[in-house]
């Protein structure tokens, strides 16, 4: 089995460096993809509210500390608020719902899943008679302090934020009592975020790298530059896009529901990319982002206007 690295966060907890992603995986076939993750030696599961798979990840995870494969504390199970409980008193009881769902008393990992907030109520996407989202504009600095507050609780054992961007992560520290642990962020060699990653590492702040294959996009998995390097280490692309965030020394999440893939993504532990390589992969950001979420860009905290 794999020996999964660590990393350890501002806090003093460690955490696994790689994770299954749970990002549109299929209601009916997500409770067997964290199963067979599990059975292959992962610890670490992705997870958000919007996603709307939380019970069936709980199902995986139940069965296999029933099985006695793991127990909970081998786990490390990160979620992540959603947009429409931005206000102060929503985000403990939005907590307690993902709690719920995934049948867990704690998260290893609670994180703000966006900087800016939605409409309340019970629709994730509430859209107005224009077909628009909705927004709020609660302040993610009220939200931070909420976030503070279940950590103190202990209903998540760190806390974290996703898909902010320098400025906001720079106002939120003017406000904090606790540092967030990781910010959450895409990231391929396509887009390296290379300025944020250096800016959150002078803030003691990990990276947690989401769709490092582009999403599936086909000019990210069938780049020459990227096959070559690949063929070099008798890995896949995939494999490729896996690893280097992983070498970067960012947490990485890909998400699959195949058993075999599951496997293959985690089979990055046995080569290394040489200097120049790391150096050739550096060099091929061209700022392809792959989930800008542009639904939301009239949002006053939109992040992506910003240069990183």
């Amino acid at each position: 089995m794999a020996k999964i690295p660590w990393i350890k966060f501002n806090n003093g907890r460690k955490f696994p460096m790689f994770g299954l992603g749970t990002w549109k995986s299929e209601p009916g076939k997500v409770t067997q993809a964290v199963k067979d993750a599990i059975d292959l030696g992962y610890r670490h599961i992705d997870c958000a509210h919007v996603y709307g798979n939380e019970k069936e990840v709980g199902a995986g995870i139940a069965a296999k500390i029933a099985e006695g494969v793991v127990k909970r504390e081998d786990l490390y199970i990160t979620s992540k608020l959603w947009n429409t409980y931005h206000r102060g008193e929503t985000v403990e009881p939005a907590l307690k719902v993902t709690l719920q769902n995934l049948g867990l008393d704690y998260l290893d990992l609670y994180l703000v899943h966006w900087p800016f907030g939605f409409k309340e109520g019970d629709t994730v996407f509430p859209t107005g008679a224009d077909g628009k989202i909705q927004f709020s504009d609660f302040d993610y600095i009220e939200t931070w302090k909420a976030m503070e507050g279940v950590y103190k609780k202990g209903l998540a054992k760190s806390i974290g934020i996703s898909n902010f961007n320098k400025e906001q992560i720079e106002r939120l520290l003017q406000h904090a009592e606790v540092v967030p642990v990781t910010n959450q962020i895409e990231l391929s060699p396509f887009l390296n975020q290379q300025k944020l990653a250096e800016y959150c590492a002078s803030k003691n702040i990990s990276i947690t790298a989401y769709s490092p294959l582009g999403s599936g996009d086909p000019k990210l998995l069938e780049d020459p530059k990227l096959r070559d390097i690949a063929a070099k280490h008798n890995k896949t692309t995939a494999q490729l896009l896996i690893k280097y965030p992983i070498q970067r020394g960012f947490i990485c999440i890909p998400k699959s529901v195949t058993k075999s893939r599951i496997a293959e993504n985690m089979n990055i532990f046995d080569f290394e990319f040489s200097a120049e390589e790391m150096n050739v992969l550096n060099n091929l950001d061209q700022n392809l982002r792959t989930c800008p979420f542009s639904e939301t860009e009239e949002h006053k905290y939109y992040p992506f206007h910003a240069e990183y």
